[in-house]
């Protein structure tokens, strides 16, 4: 009796459809830094993304912390890892599938620089983009952002490691490490001794998105879908300032002067002509 019952109980189990096996995952690629709160918006948009979707997609984190251009070729080669967040250029659409929705709202091109306060002084001096080449940046080694400081004649030093450019500036080997005002705040409560210089905005057209793998059309139209109803409801711009209103209403806007610079990396099917993605200055 014990025998059929056992016979039985499996019988029924195999025959039970195991749904959590159907359900798809997407792993995506936890990116390489010290502020791991930085990866919560992104990661929150795109939770509500998929679910707002009605797409049956779990959302998970990969186990190791995996640079960018790594990131990019394992999902271009369907290695394990599915979606990331970075900011567009040619190359990368190239590579990668994009979903013309920029997560920050363009925010990512406008920057304020991190200076050792010995310098600020030298800033209130600038107010031209010919006045800016006289300051020597730092920019990541691999960085759009390199590329576009130099295409515009900045002065610009490259480094591989994202602490060694604090540290450049905190022994005054150079004038500015520029970073996005939704970034700049965190940094600063880690290198208290540093500060944000208070005069200028530097500012280019860009735009982070969610990439994909071209051979993974289902989790793209996903996000796409998701992204696009959450901006219909509101809900979009509800999550944005919960994570940054306070941080742009800090950097005082209005007060500072304004020197935009060409982005020569930006696609030409970025969607600059749609009010609705960017932010706008009030």
């Amino acid at each position: 009796m014990a025998q059929k019952v056992v016979l039985f109980g499996f019988l029924l189990w195999m025959l039970t459809p195991n749904w959590s096996s159907a359900q798809e995952v997407a792993v995506y690629a936890r990116s390489h830094t010290q502020f791991d709160d930085r990866n919560e918006y992104p990661v929150k948009l795109l939770e509500h993304a998929l679910q707002t979707s009605g797409a049956d997609i779990k959302l998970q984190s990969s186990q190791d912390i995996i640079l960018q251009g790594r990131a990019i070729n394992l999902i271009r080669n369907n290695q394990g890892i599915h979606v990331l967040w970075a900011m567009t250029s040619k190359e990368r659409e190239t590579e990668l599938s994009p979903i013309r929705i920029p997560i920050y709202k363009g925010l990512i091109g406008w920057r304020l620089c991190i200076v050792h306060p010995n310098n600020i002084k030298k800033f209130a001096r600038i107010h031209s983009l010919e006045d800016l080449r006289t300051i020597t940046f730092v920019q990541g080694h691999d960085w759009p952002d390199l590329d576009i400081f130099q295409h515009n004649g900045l002065q610009v030093e490259s480094n591989a490691n994202y602490h060694s450019m604090f540290k450049m500036i905190e022994m005054e080997r150079v004038d500015a490490f520029p970073r996005a005002l939704i970034e700049i705040w965190p940094e600063l409560e880690t290198y208290s001794s540093l500060r944000a210089e208070p005069h200028l905005l530097i500012r280019y057209p860009a735009a982070v998105y969610y990439f994909v793998s071209r051979s993974n059309p289902s989790l793209y139209q996903a996000i796409k879908d998701g992204l696009e109803k959450m901006m219909a409801n509101g809900e979009f711009t509800r999550l944005f300032n919960e994570f940054y209103l306070q941080a742009i209403e800090r950097a005082r806007l209005q007060e500072r002067t304004v020197i935009d610079l060409e982005n020569p990396l930006l696609p030409a099917d970025t969607p600059l002509n749609n009010p609705r993605l960017w932010y706008a200055n009030p």
